[in-house]
């Protein structure tokens, strides 16, 4: 005999005996007569007892039915219970979702617009998971990401919100000092800071208007698992980086810092929200997705990084 208890043969057993009927029941539950039948028949068999007293014209419990049919009951209207909260919470948003977000751009701009979606959602609950360390989704059991990469992981489902740019940055003394570099080679590696978590080697790969590529592997005596921590040695001139614009774009604006080698780019990479799957996403997850596509699609700190 199966472990499992027979919660079909349970479920058509209660709803048989609400109807007083197993055509009745039948169509209740939109099934055939010999569907239920062969139900209750096979609950009948692994109890080892009867269940109806069955003539052509009436239907009634045995002693040994009825003795159970309270609790079959209760079995049936439980699992109608959970799938109706099943159905509510794939419409109507609700519920608590695991996001992960980086570091620095969690704190900076994902943070701040969390009281207008909390505000305008109150049934549903964040819970907010900031590293710079890539997260297993499906492994860690998170409902969606923001992920800032040059290209999606190709397990999951992305959405593109906006392309992220990374630009190497200067503080105004440190160029005083040695000089503006024209091309990646005047740069000292021993000067360049590193990034613990870049998905491949820490290099910087640079582009230039002709195609030609150039690469610097940062030698710097600091190296550290998030971007910001970086800045206050970049501001006292004492070392140069590679920062991601959101991140530099408000200390170039207010001139503390300066974009170096503006006829060099590095690959441009994207914000993607990213979700273990598309299919049957949760009502509370397809909000929080067209939350940051509207807020995020033209972010804020987009800067012009010369050509």
């Amino acid at each position: 005999m199966s472990k499992i208890p027979d919660f079909e043969g349970l479920a058509m057993f209660a709803k048989v005996v609400e109807e007083r009927s197993f055509a009745a029941a039948a169509r209740a539950m939109d099934v055939s007569v010999a569907t239920v039948s062969r139900a209750v028949g096979r609950l009948e068999e692994r109890l080892g007892a009867r269940l109806f007293n069955r003539t052509s014209r009436q239907l009634a419990l045995t002693e040994f039915g009825r003795t159970i049919a309270e609790s079959a009951t209760r079995i049936y209207r439980d699992a109608e219970e959970v799938e109706g909260v099943a159905r509510e919470l794939s419409v109507q948003p609700r519920g608590l979702i695991r996001l992960a977000v980086p570091m620095s751009f969690g704190l900076k701009w994902v943070a701040p617009l969390l009281p207008e979606f909390l505000s305008a959602y109150p049934d549903v609950s964040i819970d907010l998971h900031l590293s710079d360390a890539t997260v297993d989704l499906v492994g860690e059991g998170f409902d969606a990401a923001l992920r800032i990469a040059v290209l999606p992981d190709s397990s999951l489902v992305a959405r593109r919100l906006c392309p992220v740019s990374r630009v190497i940055v200067a503080a105004p003394s440190y160029l005083e000092q040695h000089g503006r570099p024209k091309h990646p080679k005047d740069l000292n590696p021993q000067h360049c800071l590193g990034y613990a978590y870049r998905a491949r080697n820490d290099v910087w790969r640079l582009t230039n208007k002709k195609g030609k590529e150039e690469t610097i592997v940062p030698e710097g005596r600091l190296r550290v698992t998030n971007s910001d921590a970086m800045i206050p040695t970049i501001l006292a001139g004492l070392a140069v980086s590679e920062l991601p614009e959101f991140i530099a774009a408000e200390y170039i604006r207010s001139g503390h810092l300066e974009v170096i080698l503006a006829d060099w780019v590095m690959a441009k990479g994207g914000l993607y929200f990213v979700t273990p799957t598309l299919k049957s996403r949760p009502a509370k997850v397809e909000v929080l997705a067209r939350f940051f596509i509207d807020r995020l699609s033209q972010p804020e700190w987009l800067i012009a990084t010369g050509p």
